[in-house]
């Protein structure tokens, strides 16, 4: 089977911890051909949408190399070609990540099997998806007025502000009901009224952890990756120092998971990942979830192997 993988510079793809990598590396060894593309790759032309892609061979012995891949030449395919085109570009989700979910959407009416959905990546904002499933989340907010944002912050003392359109915990504060600097964060978060932001009430418990459940074709992994702080820190990302650490799932987290897995498939939603601090739901990431890897190293359990296993199941399973 051919798979498309569309994912930012390959020369920056750090393959001890990538997803995309463990995905591409699972599929190669089930003898399946692996191509990537990028977003500029993806055109329009000739009452089509056509792909300039590459065919990725891998390394044998990666960690012995200077680079663990090789690229074919460019090839000139429509997106139905392939048995499935994964949308492995990472955020930030603007206007440019936009424009690509209206090409997929076009592909996918072509025939093309696009995963996650471009439709639902673009209805599934990564933080407001939230409130559609409001038994789980805890006290939320949803405003650019300050006033209403002060107020919340009167009545739970300590809140959690973030932007809509970020990733990796960037530009997230926490502020205390005594602290001196409360507006001007209001106003730098906000630009002075003029962008929605979401405001939560802290949650004490993410000191035990940040915990990303993935969900993989509506059935979730059975180990979360506790994504623990490091001191002083309010985030428990990776990249901003957290320690991921893989434990079973909860009984809360498994029944969040179960009953948000029919609604991600109903919407095409085959990979995605839940942020889970305590018993709270706090994100919903459909663009590109990781964690795969640090998943299998520390339970065995083949995460990677779980999601082409989907894919086969959704493609057909043939090999070319």
């Amino acid at each position: 089977m051919k798979l498309a993988f569309i994912i930012d510079r390959l020369e920056d793809i750090k393959i001890s911890k990538d997803s995309s990598y463990a995905m591409m590396r699972e599929a190669v060894l089930r003898n399946h051909q692996v191509y990537v593309l990028h977003q500029d790759d993806i055109i329009w032309r000739d009452n089509a949408v056509i792909s300039f892609v590459k065919i990725l061979t891998m390394t044998e012995k990666p960690e012995q190399v200077n680079c663990w891949y090789h690229l074919g030449e460019t090839l000139t395919m429509p997106l139905q070609a392939f048995g499935a085109v994964l949308m492995r570009k990472d955020p930030p989700f603007n206007m440019e990540y936009i424009y690509s979910t209206y090409l997929l959407e076009l592909a996918e009416k072509q025939g093309a099997r696009i995963i996650n959905s471009p439709r639902a990546i673009r209805d599934f904002n990564e933080k407001l998806a939230i409130v559609k499933f409001p038994q789980f989340i805890p006290p939320t907010l949803v405003t650019r007025r300050e006033t209403l944002i002060l107020d919340f912050l009167q009545q739970h003392q300590d809140i959690i502000l973030k932007p809509l359109d970020s990733m990796g915990g960037a530009s997230i504060f926490r502020i205390h009901a005594a602290d001196h600097n409360i507006n001007v964060i209001i106003e730098t978060m906000t630009h002075y009224g003029t962008r929605t932001i979401m405001a939560q009430r802290y949650l004490p418990e993410i000191s035990q952890g940040d915990k990303r459940i993935l969900m993989i074709a509506g059935k979730s992994v059975p180990y979360a990756l506790a994504r623990i702080p490091k001191a002083g820190e309010t985030r428990g990302n990776l990249n901003t120092g957290g320690t991921g650490v893989a434990r079973p799932l909860s009984p809360q987290d498994k029944l969040i998971a179960e009953t948000l897995g029919p609604e991600l498939v109903r919407h095409g939603l085959m990979l995605v990942g839940l942020d889970v601090i305590g018993d709270c739901l706090t994100e919903i990431n459909v663009t590109s979830p990781t964690g795969m890897q640090e998943i299998h190293a520390q339970t065995a359990f083949n995460v990677a192997g779980m999601m082409i296993d989907a894919v086969e199941e959704l493609a057909g399973g043939s090999v070319d």
